[in-house]
């Protein structure tokens, strides 16, 4: 697996999204590390979670990402979206 793994949830394939803050993606693996899907966004994805009616609304919570070092500066920018992209699978377990 390549990135930096952030907030995670799991699908009803036991797959596992995570969100990737400095490569401003999420991504979903299966044992083993082998990427699935890759969605690709334009600005750090910080988590993400499978919800919806149907469990098949990928959340993501993104904001722009400078660094550690400027961290109180993007703070303040304001730049956090919540983005959603329809999966396949459905996520797995509550909520």
């Amino acid at each position: 697996m390549t990135g930096v793994p952030d907030g995670i949830c799991i699908d009803a394939e036991n797959a596992v999204w995570y969100a990737d803050v400095p490569n401003k993606r999420c991504v979903r693996v299966r044992e083993g590390a082998d990427v699935l899907q890759t969605v690709g966004v334009d600005r750090g994805c910080f988590a993400c979670m499978l919800g919806g009616h149907d469990k098949k609304t990928l959340f993501i919570v993104a904001a722009e990402w400078r660094g550690m070092e400027k961290i109180a500066e993007v703070a303040r920018a304001r730049t956090g979206q919540l983005l959603t992209v329809e999966t396949l699978v459905p996520g797995a377990g509550w909520p």
